[in-house]
């Protein structure tokens, strides 16, 4: 069984969709899946819209990404773990090629990423090579990553001392574990931190972490990119409560 893994704050206006890709995919390939949303502390009608696209909802109050990864595969009952933002759509092709890398012998990997449209344009000329990075160097970005269940106890699950780039520490764990591919399948996530935020602001951050490393990542102060109150998406997909999902 698969077993999607969806942390999610305030995600009533894309969780929706997220869902619905998720059950498409895996009905594509006919294998036996499960939807588990781990609302964290949300305030809006988060955990309302994830039982209405058929998942199972796991309630904490961490506002920690790690420890609310952690949280939903302590609730997992699959053999592979994907781990899905949600505000990302992932499609048949990726899962496929995670099925397949699995059973081929991986223990976990990553995808190329995509922004959706309406993004700035320094992001659209830059995501192409940070993309070409990340490969290179065999991480993955924070919206996809899977693995087996095996790999996750081995490894300890993702690092609850770091509120970011938790994807890159729990790739290196992997890798030492054993193999770790990127896939060149392609996933697409949300655009809207760089939609709503100045560039000033967004280089900011990145001159932040690029100066101070891994104790940047280590501290909830400075990470308010990730951690503040969301501002409004000019550009957002319109939520459906309507059912959906597995029966």
């Amino acid at each position: 069984m698969i077993s999607f893994i969806v942390p999610a704050y305030n995600e009533e206006r894309l969780l929706g969709a997220t869902l619905d890709a998720l059950h498409a995919a895996a009905q594509g390939l006919d294998e036996p899946c499960e939807l588990v949303v781990v609302d964290d502390a949300s305030t809006d009608r988060t955990a309302l819209v994830a039982e209405r696209h058929g998942a199972r909802v796991v309630s904490v109050a961490h506002r920690q990404i790690a420890a609310t990864r952690n949280s939903g595969a302590r609730h997992a009952i699959g053999e592979l773990f994907v781990f899905v933002d949600a505000d990302t759509i992932v499609n048949e092709a990726v899962v496929r090629a995670a099925v397949k890398a699995v059973r081929s012998g991986a223990v976990g990997g990553g995808a190329t990423v995509r922004f959706d449209e309406g993004v700035p344009l320094y992001a659209r000329l830059l995501m192409p090579v940070l993309a070409g990075l990340f490969r290179a160097a065999g991480l993955a970005a924070g919206c996809f990553l899977f693995c087996t269940r095996s790999a996750f106890v081995a490894v300890g699950g993702f690092d609850e001392s770091f509120y970011g780039a938790e994807e890159i520490v729990m790739s290196r764990a992997l890798r030492r574990n054993g193999r770790f591919v990127v896939l060149r399948q392609a996933v697409t996530t949300s655009g809207r931190k760089l939609r709503t935020h100045s560039v000033r602001e967004v280089l900011g951050v990145v001159v932040r972490l690029a100066l101070r490393g891994s104790m940047a990542v280590k501290q909830r102060q400075g990470m308010e990119l990730w951690y503040a109150e969301r501002r409004e998406d000019p550009k957002t997909r319109p939520h459906t409560m309507g059912s959906g999902g597995p029966g």
